[in-house]
């Protein structure tokens, strides 16, 4: 059972939605406040869109929220173990300097709903977006700064994305942080090839 598809409905995040449901609570407090306060901005500026499933049975609960953007995988400015990687996965005659990507900003379900596989339904509605034919634009990959905390991490993990860097120190190497700085999120990737029939 698709308990997304089946219970609820989908619709982009509007000040509407905001003000006519329940506060989303997601148990992370800076997604929370995201939700909240920021995600209406970060649409009118062109920065990022966010959409949610909302709970048929009660319409003031929402089930879940995210947030896209475009981005792009620089393989440039990778190490080269991981360049190769990502390069290997494109045919030579067309590798590029970078490769277009959607970034998924923010991603959160309603606490209340956890447990039950939301989380994964949810990932694989959004991977279904791009690799359908009738996408509007070419995305070969997901990417996404994963809170570095055990649960964002390994939810992840197991939707299939893995590290752009082999380690935190590498991380911060190729993306300029101090070493002294914490690495507050670690970037993943997910290649849609995987799952494209096109």
């Amino acid at each position: 059972m698709n308990f997304l598809l089946d219970n609820c409905t989908f619709s982009v995040l509007t000040k509407e939605i905001i003000q006519s449901t329940f506060e989303f609570d997601c148990g992370h407090k800076d997604l929370n406040e995201f939700f909240l306060n920021d995600t209406l901005d970060y649409s009118k500026q062109l920065l990022g869109k966010s959409y949610c499933f909302k709970y048929d049975e009660n319409p003031k609960i929402i089930i879940c929220a995210f947030t896209l953007s475009n981005d792009s995988i620089k393989a440039n400015f990778l190490p080269n173990s991981r360049k190769k990687k990502v390069n290997d996965l494109i045919p030579r005659v067309k590798q590029y300097r970078s490769y277009p990507a959607v970034l998924i900003g923010r991603l959160g379900v309603n606490k209340d709903f956890k447990g039950r596989g939301i989380g994964k339904e949810l990932m694989d509605f959004i991977k279904s977006w791009f690799i359908d034919s009738n996408n509007k634009t070419g995305c070969r990959f997901l990417v996404v700064d994963a809170y570095n905390e055990p649960g964002p991490i390994k939810y992840y993990q197991n939707n299939g994305f893995k590290f752009l860097f082999g380690d935190e120190d590498q991380e911060r190497l190729y993306t300029g942080l101090n070493n002294d700085r914490d690495v507050n999120t670690r970037l993943m990737y997910f290649d849609l090839l995987e799952l494209s029939t096109i």
